[in-house]
């Protein structure tokens, strides 16, 4: 095996071992001019990226960091464009990676986790909604709006969580979408909240899912609708924080739908089809959420290890590296992320070779949605330890990268549905599993016999 590219600095022998044989000359020529551009052109923007953003809180919204755009362009100068959507899942708008040889793509990328997936066009929420309108979209829906975000020239938004409904529990949500026959417009009354790049100036259109159908059975009742969003109506109520951050210039909003009026044609695959949609949409992107993390979560630690071993940094007459406890936790952040990284790649490799959906592997994914998030706020918050009080201040990017992650654990479902799936896929091989041990116990009793009998 060649261990000689690039990203076995990145992810490891181990991990490379099991995945180059899936991976094309091109994708690895394509992964080591991706991993070029992360170092030489995506993490030296980062400060440039916040320093662009105004601290003014009535301008923060109104334009967007210069860097980007033109990080964009190099990106497609250097072929880097639309990484994420590839050719067996997506025909003719499929770009040239299969599932497993992106997931590699993506954690290199969570080593600048604002700047790259954007200057890629490989960031949420547009990968969702660009994957919706692919696989679900008509021709007139494709035109419209996913040439447009395909090429990059505007930003969306996915309008699914509501405010005071447990959303988690998508059969809960309570927007009210319905059909003005007069008109033939569809319309729209919900509060939403947590909507992701809803307050980016360069938003132009909203996925909106709500209740279509009351009365239909429990999972035909809802609707996804396309809402441009300078629709009269749609209005950005305020930034929602996380841990104090706003997330601007792009950030999560609340906003409400109030008697909002699209045309029919701008229903997504047909009425009450919302969940089938939802479904396809959250499988793949919860990988791309995963690896990412992983990446950050090698990111910080990296900088852990600069930390421990800088020689201006010594408690009681030491480096902090010659610390036992220190040791000891830079090897369990090393153990998390390699585990969570070889399951995903797993949940990747499956979803490959199931092109048509990502159902052969909702266990995997399951696993890594709940897994993953968590093991990286650990990775995090234990080089935030390490740093001591710069670790919780601006001088390091420790603490949002915290918060970002954190957040996670509610992002494409919480953790406890995932774990209430997976209990239930567990408690459904019980059925296999008494089966098993029943032949082993008559085994074991025949032996017995036998063993009696010679004696």
């Amino acid at each position: 095996m060649d261990n000689s590219h690039p990203v076995v600095a990145y992810i490891g022998q181990a991990a490379w071992a099991f995945v180059q044989p899936h991976f094309s000359s091109q994708a690895k020529d394509l992964l080591t001019n991706l991993i070029s551009f992360v170092e030489d052109e995506c993490m030296p923007a980062e400060k440039v990226f916040h320093d662009q953003i105004s601290t003014d809180p009535k301008l923060r919204w109104k334009s967007y960091p210069q860097v980007i755009e033109d990080l964009k362009d190099k990106a497609k100068q250097r072929g880097l464009w639309q990484l994420w959507m590839n050719k067996a899942q997506y025909g003719e708008y499929g770009g040239r990676l299969s599932n497993l040889e992106y997931s590699v793509c993506a954690e290199v990328m969570g080593h600048a986790i604002r700047i790259a997936p954007e200057a890629t066009n490989s960031s949420a929420p547009d990968t969702g909604n660009m994957e919706v309108l692919a696989r679900y979209g008509n021709k007139e829906q494709q035109a419209k709006w996913l040439k447009p975000l395909m090429e990059g020239k505007i930003r969306s938004s996915f309008a699914m969580t509501e405010h005071g409904v447990a959303s988690s529990d998508a059969t809960n949500i309570r927007t009210s979408i319905v059909l003005d026959e007069k008109t033939n417009e569809i319309v729209i009354n919900g509060h939403k909240w947590w909507i992701s790049g809803a307050g980016d100036p360069r938003n132009k259109v909203h996925l909106v899912m709500g209740k279509s159908d009351p009365k239909a059975s429990k999972y035909k009742q809802q609707s996804i609708v396309i809402v441009p969003s300078d629709t009269p109506g749609v209005k950005l109520v305020r930034p929602m924080q996380v841990f104090g951050y706003d997330d601007a210039p792009e950030g999560h909003y609340e906003v409400l739908y109030e008697n909002v009026r699209v045309p029919a044609s701008n229903m997504v695959l047909g009425w009450g089809r919302g969940f089938e949609i939802i479904q396809g949409r959250l499988g793949p992107g919860r990988l791309h959420h995963c690896m990412r993390s992983l990446g950050l979560a090698s990111r910080a630690l990296d900088l852990a290890l600069l930390r421990a071993t800088d020689e201006r940094k010594k408690t009681f007459g030491k480096r902090l590296f010659e610390h036992g406890s220190v040791v000891r936790e830079l090897a369990e952040s090393r153990i998390q992320i390699d585990q969570g990284r070889l399951l995903v790649l797993s949940a990747a490799l499956i979803v490959d070779q199931h092109p048509e959906r990502a159902k052969g592997a909702l266990r995997e994914i399951g696993m890594a949605k709940a897994i993953i998030p968590r093991a990286v706020n650990e990775v995090i918050d234990r080089a935030m330890q390490l740093h001591g009080a710069e670790g919780i201040c601006q001088d390091t990017p420790l603490a949002q990268m915290w918060a970002g992650v954190r957040t996670l654990r509610y992002a494409d479902g919480p953790d406890e549905v995932h774990l209430d799936q997976l209990g239930r896929t567990e408690l459904k091989r019980l059925q296999v599993v008494k089966d098993k041990y029943n032949k082993i116990d008559n085994k074991e009793k025949n032996l017995r016999g036998n063993k009696h009998s010679k004696l």
